[in-house]
């Protein structure tokens, strides 16, 4: 059977600053720019999921698309949609949340939550220009 990847585009809007604790507030200032505005800023982010497997020969289907969706909105989505991602989210706890680090926090969400195919690749976009693309350790 052939191997078949199927994706599905979801978005979230969240605020987030970035800044790092372990460094003074001069050289924060200096690395992330407006980013570290104290009061945060947001974003409407777009987040592809890709998983891979090979189509079901009874159903044809790599996976349900609506079972896909729903396992994404229950996941992550329903966690990160209109939150502060600094204070609000878990997973993102103690970490700079940039895209790269939000679209790993998100892989281990999701990694274990499929069982007739895997996790292949996450797609962050926190603009239309700039993204972070995973696909695991």
């Amino acid at each position: 059977m052939p191997l078949v990847y199927v994706t599905r585009h979801l978005h979230f809007s969240a605020a987030h600053r970035l800044h790092n604790e372990s460094i003074d507030a001069e050289t924060n200032a200096a690395l992330y720019g407006a980013c570290n505005n104290p009061l945060g800023h947001g974003h409407n982010y777009e987040l592809e999921v890709t998983v891979a497997g090979e189509p079901d020969p009874v159903t044809g289907m790599v996976i349900d698309l609506k079972e896909l969706k729903d396992i994404v909105q229950r996941e992550v989505i329903d966690r990160v949609d209109h939150r502060f991602l600094n204070y609000e989210v878990e997973c993102l706890q103690g970490v700079v949340p940039t895209a790269e680090n939000i679209v790993v926090a998100f892989w281990h969400l999701l990694k274990d939550q499929f069982t007739s195919c895997r996790l292949y690749e996450l797609k962050l976009y926190e603009t239309p220009r700039n993204m972070a693309v995973y696909r695991g350790e």
